[in-house]
């Protein structure tokens, strides 16, 4: 969808998501990273009731993240742009 050459947009997902973090209103960033983290907190934590140890979790996942890399990178830059939204929306 975005791309480092695109005018329009100025850059990839990645790059338009950290100038807006960057760039926008500091507690509601604060707010929106805090929010992100506690979700990577459950769903870590529900999954290493279900995988066992820390490093088996991390197994499980790097196993996951090299055997679906594409689904992995669209669903990363669907984040991006769903943040940047959520921020967008409400910054000052």
């Amino acid at each position: 969808m975005f791309n480092e050459d695109d005018e329009l947009f100025g850059g990839t997902a990645e790059k338009k998501y950290f100038d807006i973090m960057f760039n926008a209103n500091r507690n509601l960033v604060e707010f929106y990273m805090t929010e992100n983290l506690e979700k990577i907190a459950v769903m870590e934590t529900l999954l290493e009731e279900t995988h066992g140890s820390e490093e088996e979790l991390h197994k499980v996942i790097k196993n996951y993240a090299v055997n679906n890399a594409e689904e992995l990178e669209s669903k990363v830059k669907d984040l991006y742009i769903y943040d940047m939204g959520k921020i967008l929306s409400q910054n000052e």
